[in-house]
């Protein structure tokens, strides 16, 4: 995966870069959903591990958003401590050594988080986004689909998404377009799936298709120095050098100092 906004959380979630290539990983669902099926299964029975359990993995979340980084990993080194098989927990813990640079760590809770519940979608999904980050594309892959497989997984779209990513990272440009269009079909204005549709036409040199599909991502999303690039890429190579100068100008505007902007103008001459 390109790298991005990693701390950027949403409502629903914690989501991964906005790039070309990106994967999103969900997150607070995983925590609030198991607390719900947590209570449902016993109400009244709660023991107090439990309630410990699940509150410092919520404050563990609570904190890691804040950027109390050590707070945080304390709150949840005693969830993973009290219930090893609290996969929620080992979500949090594992995003957390994420954003601390430990990514060994975070493979290995990744893992605990898997294997504490491996018909979880939402814990599949985020397995398989790890993964695809770390060069395991086919494993990866294999995790997005078990996350279809779960019938309560309520995010078939961003695990299809994910997985049409994933393949188009590795270079497996029919899989990532079987996977993508299917994304695309049950939410036809998700995000991810459009600039990556976009991605994967032009890297197909279908500048008109790449185009229509950036149209689209622009109708539902704001630009990111990346998909911004891939535009001005696209309209470069549909000898559009007014469209193109017209995103190079916001990526100057808006990210003077990226990697991206540095391109543009290589690119460009200018």
């Amino acid at each position: 995966m390109t790298d991005l906004h990693r701390d950027q959380f949403l409502a629903n979630g914690l989501a991964l870069p906005r790039a070309a290539g990106r994967c999103v990983l969900v997150l607070a669902a995983v925590l609030l959903g198991a607390c719900a099926s947590q209570q449902k299964q016993d109400p009244y029975d709660e023991t107090n591990t439990q309630k410990a359990v699940i509150s410092n993995t919520s404050l563990g979340l609570e904190y890691m958003n804040r950027g109390q980084y050590e707070v945080a990993l304390n709150k949840l080194k005693k969830a993973v401590k009290e219930d090893p098989d609290y996969a929620p927990a080992q979500t949090v813990l594992a995003v957390l050594y994420e954003r601390i640079g430990e990514k060994e760590l975070a493979g290995k809770h990744y893992k605990k988080a898997y294997e504490a519940s491996p018909r979880d979608g939402d814990v599949n999904n985020n397995y398989g986004v790890y993964l695809c980050q770390n060069g395991k594309a086919d494993e990866a892959i294999k995790h997005f689909r078990a996350a279809l497989d779960d019938p309560f997984y309520s995010s078939p779209s961003i695990a299809l998404s994910n997985a049409g990513s994933c393949a188009l990272n590795a270079g497996e440009y029919a899989r990532a377009d079987e996977y993508l269009r299917q994304a695309l079909k049950i939410e036809p204005g998700l995000p991810d799936a459009l600039m990556n549709m976009s991605r994967l036409s032009f890297e197909q040199q279908d500048y008109l298709k790449a185009r229509a599909f950036m149209q689209r991502y622009e109708a539902a999303s704001g630009h990111s120095a990346d998909t911004l690039l891939l535009a001005y890429k696209i309209e470069i190579a549909s000898n559009n050098a007014k469209a193109a100068n017209t995103y190079k100008l916001m990526l100057e505007q808006n990210y003077p100092n990226s990697d991206q902007t540095a391109e543009v103008r290589r690119l460009s001459g200018k």
